[in-house]
């Protein structure tokens, strides 16, 4: 009888300890830290990565993170504002924010900057060579910033999304994005040729 009291016990003792861990990291999921050139250091690792050194302050003690991943919170209209700083794991938890990457030294911006444009790799469409329809399919040959490039996206659905009256984004099969950025700079040819997306 003793015996099955203590695993009880045990097991509710377990469970507190659970829901304790539980609220703990729900706070700090919900404390949004500010970071900046004063609390905040990042560098780069040998493998191209970006690591953060947080400083101690009276609102929080010394960590460093080996490897960070940079993520921007409106990355189509305020790509230098309000940008996230998380763990480089699969929860991607968020570690703190960047308000405006203009407050960090100028090393500091360009090592982010780089980041993003790897994570956030958008080729600018110049010209619309040719666009076939087939069973449902849209088959796009088009020259972009990075050269000539053949892509597919579906007709129905997001394919292509108006972030402006000119101003088009297009998502192919694999995710991967093109932008254009005014409809209108292009040719009548061209712009005809998008007439089953407008």
């Amino acid at each position: 009888m003793d015996g099955q009291e203590n695993s009880r016990q045990d097991l509710l003792d377990l469970q507190e300890f659970d829901e304790e861990a539980l609220k703990k990291e729900s706070e700090e999921l919900l404390e949004m830290h500010i970071l900046t050139g004063e609390n905040a250091e990042f560098s780069r690792t040998e493998g191209g990565f970006i690591s953060l050194k947080i400083k101690e302050t009276q609102e929080a003690e010394a960590r460093e993170y080996a490897r960070v991943g940079v993520y921007l919170t409106f990355p189509l209209t305020n790509p230098e504002e309000f940008i996230s700083i998380r763990e480089a794991d699969e929860k991607a938890r968020e570690i703190g924010m960047i308000e405006k990457l203009s407050q960090l030294e100028k090393d500091q911006q360009e090592m982010l900057r780089e980041q993003i444009k790897l994570r956030y790799f958008r080729p600018i469409i110049t010209k619309v060579l040719d666009v076939k329809d087939e069973y449902g399919y849209a088959y796009w040959n088009v020259v972009t910033t990075f050269g000539a490039c053949r892509f597919t996206t579906q007709m129905s659905g997001d394919a292509v999304i108006h972030l402006s009256d000119s101003r088009l984004l297009v998502t192919d099969i694999d995710g991967n994005r093109y932008e254009i950025p005014d409809f209108y700079q292009l040719g009548v040819m061209e712009r005809k040729k998008l007439d089953l997306f407008i």
